[in-house]
Formats: C-alpha cells, sequence, structure tokens
C-alpha cells in the first residue's frame, strides 16, 4: 500500500470520507424527514398509502447496495463508483425539490397543483434516483474508508468505523431538527404554501457538497483496483459446486470437507475459500432483518404514538425525530472509550457477534417499553364509535334548562352547557324534549352533535378521530341574538362570516396559547384567549347573551388533550439507540473485518440488505395484521425478535473467526508453491528429453564408429 499523510495515526484521506458522509446523511435523513407529510399533504395521499410508499422507498435504498458493490468491485472500482452515483443521487435530490413546487402546475393560482400526476410523475423520478444513488454508495464508502488504512492499522480502523457513524447521526440530527423548520416556512409565487421545495432544496445542496469534498480529496486516497466481475465468478462457482455435488450424489462417490470443495474441479482453491468466507457470514446474517423491521418503526408507528401524547416537554418537542440520533453522539463515544474497555477489564470475552446479540435484545427490550407506554396512552385516548355504532353529544344553547331524553338515557342540561361525554347508540333511538318525541338515526361510525336553539334542534357532525400532529380542532357556534352575522379570526385565520344558528368548520390550531376575534358589522370586537394543549377538540359556543366586552363564550370540551407526557418515549428510544449502537457498529466493521480483499463492498451490501428486508417485514405484518390493540402488536414484534436473538446467538456459538489476509496469503503461497512445482517437473522433464536426445546421439554415433571399423577390416 502506498504510504499516506496521517495526522494522529490516521489517513489524512479518511477525513474527506467522514465529511462526505456527513453530508451525504444530512441529504438523505433531511430528505426523508418530510417525505411522508409531503406525501399526505401536497400529493394528497392517504395514511395507508403513504406509509407504504414510504417504506418501498427506505427498503429500495437498501436493496440497490448490492448493485453499488458489483459495479465497485467488478467494474469502476469504489471511488468513481462513489463519484458517479452521487452525481445520480444530487439530480434526484434536485428533481425531488422542483416536484414540490406548486407553482408550477397552479394555473389559476388558487394555491393547489391543477396537474398532480405530473407532481406524483416527477417525485417518483427523483425517489428512484435517490434509492439508486443512496443505495448505490452505501457499500462503497464505508469500505473505501477501511481500505485507507494499513494492515498494523486495526485498530484506528475500528475507531474509523464508531467515527464515520458517528457522522452519519450527526448529519441525521441537524438534518431532522433543519429540515422540518424549513418545510413550515411559507413560499410560493402566486401562494404561499408550506415550503417543501426548499425543505428539499438544502439537502440536494448539502449532497452536492458531499460530491464536492469527496473529489477535493482525490490524490490522497488508496485506491484498491477492481478484480474482475467477482460476483459473476461466485455465483458461477456456487453454481457448479452445486451441480456437482448433486451429480456425485451417490454413496459410492467420498464425501468432501464442504459442499463447496465440489468446484474444486474447475476453479482455484483462492477463490473457492473467498466464497466459503461469504458464505459464512452470510449465513449469520439470515435473522438480522428483524432487528430493522423494529428500528425503522421509529419513523411510522413511534411516530404516531407520539401524537398522541403530550408534547409540552420544550427539549424533546421533536422528540420521534431528534432523540435517535442525539443519543447516538453520546453513546458511540460512552461504549468506545469506557463501556468496552471497562468489560474487557472484567476478562470478558464481549465478542462482535456477541454485541451484536446483546443490541437485538435491547431492541426487544425497547418494544417492551412502548407497549407500556401504550398501554398508559390507551387509557387515556377518547372511546370512538366503532363501524356499528353512532355516538351523540347534546348542547343546549337555550337561557333555561332542558330535560332531554335520548334511547333511555336522561340527560338534563342546564342553560348553554353540554352533556359531559357522548351518548353511544347501536342503532336508531328515541329522542324526547319537552313533551315530544321522535326518533333519531346517525350514519354508522360517526360522532354527531345536536344542539338544541328554542324548539328546534341542529345537528352537526364531528371529528372521529384525534386532531393530526398534535394540533388541535375549533370550532364556533352562535345562534340568533344579533342582527348581522359575526366574523371570526383564529389566530393569523380568519374563519370569515358565520351566519346566525350555525356552526363553522373545524380549524386546526396549535397548542399554546390560543386567542379568537369576534367581530360585528358594527365594528364591535371581543378577544378570547384560551390556553390549548396537544390533540384537543372544542366547540366554543357563542350565546346570544354575548358582551363584546369579552366575557360569555363558552367552551364546550370534545376532546380530552393528550396527557401523556411525550419524554415517557424516552427509555424505549435509550434502550432502541443501545442497541443500534452495539448492532449496527459492531456489523459494520464485522461484514469489513471477514470479508475477503475482493469482496468487502459486496458483503457491505449484504449487511445493508438486511435493512431492506426488515422494512419489507413490516410492509408485511403491516398489512397482515389483525391485531386491535397497537400494544399487543408491539409485544409480538419483541417476541419475535427475542426468539431470532436466541437463534441467532446459537448460529454465533458455532461461527469461527477467521483473519481473510492470512488465508488468503496461504492459498497463495500454495498456488505459487504450485505452480513452482509445475515448472520444476517442466524443467525437469525438459532436461530428461535432453538427456535422453544426447544418448541417442551417442548411441547412433558408437554404431556408425563400428561399422566403419567392420568395413576397413574386410
Amino acid at each position: 500500500m502506498l504510504k499516506t499523510k496521517e495526522i494522529c495515526g490516521y489517513p489524512i484521506s479518511i477525513f474527506f470520507i467522514v465529511i462526505n458522509e456527513f453530508c451525504e446523511r444530512f441529504s438523505y435523513y433531511g430528505m426523508r424527514a418530510v417525505l411522508v407529510l409531503y406525501f399526505k399533504y401536497f400529493l394528497r395521499w392517504d395514511d395507508d398509502f403513504a406509509t407504504t410508499i414510504y417504506h418501498t422507498f427506505v427498503a429500495l435504498c437498501y436493496l440497490t447496495p448490492i448493485l453499488g458493490a458489483i459495479i465497485a468491485d467488478s467494474w469502476l472500482g469504489k471511488f468513481k463508483t462513489i463519484v458517479y452515483l452521487s452525481i445520480v443521487y444530487t439530480l434526484g435530490q434536485v428533481v425531488l425539490a422542483v416536484s414540490a413546487i406548486h407553482d408550477i402546475t397552479d394555473t389559476n393560482k388558487d394555491g393547489t397543483p391543477d396537474n398532480m400526476t405530473f407532481h406524483v410523475a416527477l417525485s417518483m423520478v427523483g425517489l428512484l434516483l435517490i434509492a439508486l444513488g443512496t443505495g448505490g454508495i452505501k457499500p462503497c464508502v464505508a469500505a473505501f474508508g477501511g481500505d485507507q488504512f494499513e494492515d498494523h492499522q486495526e485498530k484506528q480502523r475500528g475507531t474509523f468505523f464508531s467515527i464515520f457513524y458517528l457522522s452519519i447521526n450527526a448529519g441525521s440530527l441537524l438534518s431532522t431538527i433543519i429540515t422540518p423548520i424549513l418545510r413550515g416556512q411559507e413560499c410560493g409565487i402566486h401562494t404561499q404554501q408550506q415550503c417543501y421545495p426548499l425543505a428539499f432544496g438544502v439537502p440536494a445542496a448539502l449532497m452536492a457538497v458531499a460530491l464536492i469534498v469527496f473529489i477535493v480529496g482525490n490524490g490522497m486516497y488508496h485506491k484498491t483496483a477492481p478484480q474482475g466481475n467477482i460476483m459473476v465468478k461466485v455465483t458461477k462457482c456456487i453454481g457448479f459446486a452445486i451441480k456437482n455435488r448433486f451429480r456425485h450424489r451417490s454413496s459410492q462417490y467420498p464425501k468432501r470437507e464442504h459442499w463447496m470443495d465440489w468446484a474444486d474441479e474447475k476453479y482455484d482453491k483462492l477463490l473457492i475459500a473467498q466464497v466459503k468466507m461469504v458464505l459464512k457470514v452470510l449465513f449469520l446474517y439470515i435473522p438480522l432483518p428483524m432487528f430493522w423491521a423494529l428500528f425503522d418503526q421509529q419513523g411510522s408507528r413511534w411516530t404516531l404514538q407520539a401524537t398522541t401524547m403530550d408534547g409540552d416537554f420544550n427539549p424533546f418537542f421533536c422528540l420521534h425525530q431528534t432523540v435517535n440520533p442525539i443519543l447516538i453522539l453520546i453513546l458511540v463515544p460512552i461504549m468506545d472509550s469506557l463501556i468496552y474497555p471497562l468489560i474487557s477489564k472484567c476478562k470478558l470475552n464481549f465478542t462482535p457477534l456477541r454485541r451484536i446479540t446483546v443490541g437485538m435484545f435491547f431492541a426487544a427490550m425497547a418494544f417492551v417499553v412502548a407497549a407500556v407506554v401504550q398501554l398508559q396512552i390507551d387509557k387515556t385516548l377518547p372511546k370512538f364509535p366503532s363501524n356499528s355504532e353512532m355516538q351523540v353529544k347534546f348542547i343546549n344553547a337555550v337561557n333555561r334548562d332542558v330535560q332531554v331524553t335520548a334511547g333511555g338515557h336522561d340527560l338534563p342540561l342546564k342553560p348553554l352547557t353540554a352533556t359531559e361525554d357522548y351518548v353511544t347508540f347501536s342503532g336508531e333511538f328515541e329522542l324526547a324534549m319537552e313533551g315530544s318525541s321522535f326518533p333519531f338515526s346517525f350514519p354508522e361510525g360517526t360522532r354527531n352533535t345536536i344542539t338544541i336553539v328554542q324548539n328546534l334542534t341542529k345537528l352537526f357532525e364531528d371529528i372521529t378521530k384525534k386532531p393530526e400532529q398534535g394540533a388541535n380542532a375549533i370550532r364556533q357556534v352562535f345562534f340568533n341574538g344579533f342582527d348581522t352575522a359575526l366574523n371570526v379570526t383564529v389566530g393569523d385565520k380568519e374563519i370569515g362570516y358565520i351566519l346566525p344558528n350555525n356552526m363553522s368548520e373545524y380549524t386546526s390550531v396549535k397548542h399554546g396559547d390560543a386567542g379568537y376575534w369576534i367581530r360585528n358589522d358594527a365594528g364591535l370586537e371581543c378577544f378570547v384567549k384560551q390556553e390549548l394543549g396537544f390533540g384537543s377538540s372544542y366547540t366554543l359556543l357563542i350565546p346570544p347573551t354575548l358582551t363584546f366586552g369579552g366575557k360569555g363564550v363558552q367552551k364546550i370540551l370534545d376532546i380530552e388533550p393528550n396527557t401523556i407526557s411525550m419524554a415517557w418515549q424516552i427509555p424505549q428510544y435509550f434502550l432502541l439507540t443501545a442497541g443500534e449502537v452495539v448492532f449496527s457498529v459492531t456489523g459494520l466493521e464485522f461484514s469489513y473485518s471477514q470479508a475477503p480483499s475482493n469482496m468487502k463492498a459486496v458483503l457491505q451490501a449484504g449487511w445493508l440488505l438486511t435493512v431492506a428486508f426488515g422494512n419489507i417485514i413490516v410492509l408485511i405484518v403491516a398489512e397482515a395484521a389483525t391485531l386491535e390493540d397497537q400494544w399487543a402488536e408491539y409485544i409480538l414484534f419483541a417476541a419475535l425478535l427475542v426468539l431470532v436473538c436466541i437463534i441467532f446467538a446459537i448460529m454465533a456459538y458455532f461461527y469461527t473467526y477467521i483473519d481473510p489476509a492470512k488465508i488468503e496469503a496461504h492459498f497463495a503461497n500454495m498456488e505459487y508453491g504450485e505452480k513452482e512445482r509445475k515448472k520444476s517437473l517442466e524443467m525437469a522433464k525438459k532436461a530428461s528429453f535432453q538427456h535422453q536426445d544426447e544418448d541417442n546421439k551417442s548411441s547412433d554415433s558408437s554404431s556408425d564408429e563400428e561399422e566403419e571399423s567392420k568395413q576397413s577390416k574386410m
């Protein structure tokens, strides 16, 4: 290996690689942080379809590494593969950012794209390019970094992988904080909308920076030349071994030590030994996707869990997006400088495979904790109607007592009040009020409000789920006590005029102090202040007795605010992150250390492939799940991972660690010795032929002399 310049024992070239990885991960995770929201609120997809496309995209990002590994190891080499696919990656980010510009097809300038098919198609093209780019460079960057170290720098190489993982999570942390803030800005030419072009554009710019930084370090890199189409060789070698073993399946043929030894008739021993090394590690990878099936639910199930919790915990308001990278930045140095050395001093052999096993166990425990938290959340959630039920709330909007009987329920109502909770019915019910009765029915699966106005009833449909993203749903209702309609403004949102005896649509209001302005055409106004939590729903009753000095508005609670603090998610995030640190960092290092010299990127791709299969497992379980309770699903995943953990521990027990360099050197020496032996044999054979020719010539000469002697005597 060419001697490279070093700083503190580390090649200078790795600093360019680490900075490149930081920028690339900022680009990827920044884009991914708002991707589901983009699907839902810009492309107008429903929750299930948005989640499906999201996990499909993530799975694709981890399926394409095998393609990048083949290109790197067989054709272009790692450096050129990273450069070319980074260009594809950057182009994909730019295309995605352009697809989010609503003004492109907003011909009528109403703020809504008129050709959504164009935006969907452009988005899918961008995501495909991103998946190809990010997936293609994944196995190459880490392996290329490992190539910068010499054989005696094994300790520095291990530290590099930890620093490499730190850079990944530093980029992830900053991007998941910054990108949602960028999305929250308003931008547009004709109308101001949430700024998805900026949220996607900044990650595109960071990817361009990553590409430039990587190219700048070109002159300092140690580059390993590609060694032919190794994947084709490996595939053909395995195929020949299987076919040859099948042809010689009869008991009359002697058994061989390993089934790959049946390829010995056609392929050299070095290649067979390398294939054996790869297959040993790939066999260990079989149980690992289950870890990622749990881990990647941070972005789906755990995020949805957070929306039903109280987010009034300022340091962790964006808990589900930032706590994981924050904990990684804390735990990686602690593990490397404190925990692992302490375990080593205790004379405990904490091998890489044992670390991976412990990591899976931590992840399983994290889901047990998540199930416990979910049980507490379920106790606070409202009971919404099933598909065979309907729910009704009654509001008394007159200034006197009203006695209501509904389906056998006696509901006395004081002036300007409502029933404390919704009443559930399984079908049509009898409504009796002030001496008259009549049958009532609503569509099944709905929540409704019956508002009593004088001797009339007004019917309004209510929401049947918690408000999204922890917001609050507010609506106003007021009755004929004024000659004109009232104009209502909630914060900076103008609701507009609400006619007498009518009710506005729900308005989404953020948590915190909310203010409502109520104005009439005479210029009189009043201001109503209300402190809102997370996920609540209110009906504001504006009675005829309202005074414009600011008194008289009644706040009727429809859905209780979230009461379980989001801080209770910290233990499950801590356990999962601790599991990730000992699982993923160790896995990257293990994959590199156990890989043959010409298949390191391929084995890195195999490691990343486990992430793809993990996301596929989530998709399968999400589609096939029949469990009604979310806590039960968490326990199911935890139990499956514990089972897989036990299986992996047994497999790891029988695994023998190897030194690929020594094995390759051994077979290289054998091949060299074999060549020398053959050469010696050839030389000996040639010398033998020459000696035989000389003997023949000598014999012929003697015969001629004898013949001449006989003739002279005659």
